[in-house]
């Protein structure tokens, strides 16, 4: 939000008042809070008739320092607020040197001269991160006597800004104007389903504003060397997170507000719907299930979205009988076929629907001032709210669910959660503004829970559109409403990048667009390009997405890439392990895994699949891609084919290639299986190495494909033309030199060690 007209004015009816120099300072153990005036004085008139801003520094873990600055402390600030599992009291370090104050947490410092204007200084290996100058702490009231809160800090030259959640604008926010505000406005606006208050920049920080309703962001946009954010509050908590790297930024801040949970493996795997507004009942799913089966297409997961339900009833959890008559029969002969099962569901009753009447008698439905229900039109007539901030109303709601996990579901599609009302009463007395960001959250967990509780740790899955900070921990997340297009295509992997920046680990995204209908070019390149992400979902609106609509090349394509990801399994899971671990995502942007290329810092059109696996997705019909390589020399899992970069590259390829290329001195597991992405992937794994240099050692570990931890792990190293291996592994396994058609040396069960050439 701005406030000022241009360098010197206001906007009209805006006053703003700034700290301006510290009055007072008391220290405790880990803390320091500052008293600021917000004008200079110069005698004791000066303390008259003008506001005293607190501002309270602590650390909530190594590496994070809190700032609250604060105007009127007794105003009454209602719930919710955002979870922090991670935080610590007594983690800061308190000094005083004269007239400099010093807060410490691991290797980041904060840093304020008492007898200087305004200034606190975030200081890291020996340099000033980012600052708070002398507009950097304050509140504005604006033409309409609302009071908001203000925080500013600097920018350096070539400081990029990224994160804010999953975003569809420009992947660099630089002169971007953000609203964190809940929205349903598909992928092609400023809009967006996961609104999370937290950037990092490529100078070896972040920054968490810890507010859950609305804030405003101006990055770069009104004052240019700053980025802005302000609250309607009388408040403002943020949090700025040291690195130094991107990497160990998201370990801090996921270590803060909650680490991903990790999905079960079986969801790697390739997952069919019946689309959104098609015409589906039995028959159909049978059809599509058999069809893959028939043209070779292995199949995970299928998924029955919307119209499972009856129209103009959703959510009444009760299946059409007029087109599922046999539901629990069905799911049986489903999951007799290997597969497992996701339903549609989203957190509205329907006024047609027999739980309205009673959600609206026990309470259970989110109210008006006056007591009466809220309702609308929009979506489905005369819809209500779950109210989840009532025990009884959410314990209702997933008694519902719990009976659909009884006849053998095993997942939800949490779809919505953003439109949510500010002119209504919550149960708890939470704070509107705030709960409309924060419904997500408790509607999320509250099925992920479920899901934990029923089916037991490590098998609890969600397909959800929606979330905010601490969302994270209930994956999987995909990219919402996009067009059937390239752009859309483009658009969609920009956001997937933005959220992993924002602390989320796994996402998806409707393979082959959910409006209107892809052409064949487009859907065999999204096939690719989804295949090849941490989740893959093949999903449509008004139209199917069943491969063979779309020609027999993209049965072809479909097969190759399905069968691609079951033998990359073991890859993917460490992966997996990773982000449920650090926080570090499975879909990485360029510039998180290569921080010292600044030719990574724009990129948004590629990026890394796990450490090792570079994934350029080719965004043209024709089959025109351009790439970036960083240092060394990359190999095509795919075709053997080589390059050297640091460089950008331009390459033609077929809808049965593209760009996935293998990071120098890697090695790639590959598992035996190809039919399905849940199997024994120690048994028979295939040990793939590229452009291993003299001197090299890897250590690559085959995750468990029941939860955390590992199976066996393999060291290897090259010395010259030889490269040693050596494991505990009691299994047979391979390895193989040179791309896909290089030498291969199979070693049987027992083989513990052995010496091998390597080609010069």
């Amino acid at each position: 939000m701005k406030f000022t007209d241009g360098y010197w004015l206001m906007r009209p009816g805006v006053t703003a008042r700034y700290a301006t120099e510290v009055a007072d300072v008391r220290t405790g153990e880990g803390r320091l809070t500052l008293f600021a005036p917000v004008r200079h004085v110069r005698g004791r008139g000066d303390t008259l008739n003008s506001p005293l801003l607190t501002v309270e520094c602590w650390s909530p873990a190594e590496g994070v320092i809190g700032v609250r600055a604060t105007h009127h402390a007794g105003s009454v600030r209602g719930g919710p607020e955002f979870g922090l599992p991670g935080a610590e009291e007594g983690s800061g370090k308190v000094r005083r040197d004269g007239d400099v104050v010093e807060l410490s947490a691991g290797e980041l410092t904060l840093r304020v001269d008492v007898a200087e204007p305004w200034r606190l200084e975030f200081v890291a290996g020996g340099r000033v991160l980012t600052s708070v100058g002398e507009r950097g702490t304050g509140f504005v009231t604006d033409g309409e006597g609302r009071h908001h809160m203000v925080g500013q800090l600097s920018l350096g030259v070539g400081e990029l800004v990224y994160g804010l959640g999953e975003r569809f604008t420009p992947f660099v926010r630089n002169g971007q104007v953000v609203d964190i505000w809940q929205a349903d406005g598909g992928t092609s606006s400023e809009q967006a389903y996961k609104n999370v208050p937290f950037h990092l920049t490529n100078r070896g920080y972040g920054v968490f504003v810890n507010h859950p309703g609305k804030v405003g962001y101006e990055i770069g946009s009104e004052s240019v060397g700053q980025v802005q954010f302000s609250v309607e509050d009388q408040s403002l908590e943020y949090f700025v997170v040291h690195g130094p790297t991107p990497k160990q930024v998201l370990e801090r801040y996921t270590a803060l507000t909650g680490r991903p949970a990790l999905p079960p493996a079986w969801a790697l795997g390739l997952w069919l719907t019946t689309s959104f507004t098609t015409d589906y009942d039995e028959a159909t799913v049978n059809r599509f299930v058999g069809g893959m089966a028939e043209r070779g297409i292995p199949l995970s997961v299928f998924h029955f979205d919307c119209f499972w339900m009856r129209g103009y009833q959703w959510s009444d959890f009760r299946w059409d009988e007029e087109t599922f008559p046999d539901p629990a029969g069905m799911l049986v002969r489903l999951k007799e076929q290997g597969l497992r099962v996701c339903l549609w569901i989203n957190p509205y009753i329907a006024q047609k629907s027999e739980l309205f009447a009673e959600g609206m008698r026990e309470g259970y439905l989110v109210r008006r001032a006056d007591g009466s229900v809220w309702q609308w039109d929009l979506w489905q007539p005369g819809m209500a709210l779950v109210d989840f901030t009532n025990p009884a109303a959410t314990a209702w709601y997933l008694g519902k669910l719990r009976d659909l996990l009884d006849i053998g579901v095993d997942c939800f599609k949490t779809d919505f959660g953003e439109r949510i009302p500010t002119d209504v009463v919550w149960h708890d007395g939470s704070d509107p503004e705030r709960m409309h960001n924060y419904y997500t959250q408790l509607y999320n967990r509250s099925v992920f829970e479920l899901l934990r509780e029923v089916r037991g740790e490590g098998e609890a899955l969600l397909f959800a559109r929606s979330a905010t900070v601490g969302g994270q921990q209930f994956p999987v997340h995909w990219g919402g409403d996009c067009e059937s297009h390239f752009n859309a295509m483009a658009e969609s992997l920009r956001g997937g990048l933005s959220l992993g920046l924002s602390g989320f680990g796994f996402w998806s995204h409707d393979i082959g667009g959910f409006e209107g209908t892809p052409t064949p070019a487009v859907f065999k390149r999204w096939t690719q390009f989804g295949l090849l992400s941490s989740h893959s979902r093949l999903h449509g609106s008004k139209s199917y997405r069943v491969p063979w609509k779309f020609g027999e090349e993209a049965v072809e394509v479909t097969r190759e890439f399905t069968l691609l990801k079951h033998r990359l399994a073991p890859y993917l899971q460490r992966a997996a392990q990773q982000a449920h671990a650090t926080g570090v995502p499975v879909m990485r942007a360029m510039v998180l895994e290569f921080p010292d290329d600044p030719a990574t810092g724009t990129l948004d059109r590629q990026y890394m699949l796990g450490d090792d696996l570079l994934v350029a997705p080719v965004f043209t019909e024709e089959g025109a891609v351009e790439y970036y390589v960083p240092e060394g020399t990359w190999t095509n899992v795919l075709t053997g084919d080589q390059v050297t970069g640091p460089r950008w590259v331009r390459e033609q390829h077929g809808f049965h290639t593209l760009p996935l290329l293998a990071r120098p001195d890697s090695v790639i597991p590959f598992g035996a299986d190809d039919q399905r992405p849940v199997s024994a992937w120690a048994e028979g794994v295939e040990l793939r190495v590229h452009a291993f240099a003299d001197g090299a050692e890897r250590t690559v570990v085959i995750p468990r494909s029941d939860g955390p931890g590992e199976a066996v792990r393999f060291h290897l190293r090259r010395t010259g033309d030889r490269i040693r291996v050596t494991t505990g592994s009691p299994y047979p396994w391979q390895l193989r030199v040179g791309g896909p058609d290089g030498g291969l040396y199979v070693h049987p069960a027992g083989t513990s060690e052995a010496e091998l050439p390597y080609p010069v």
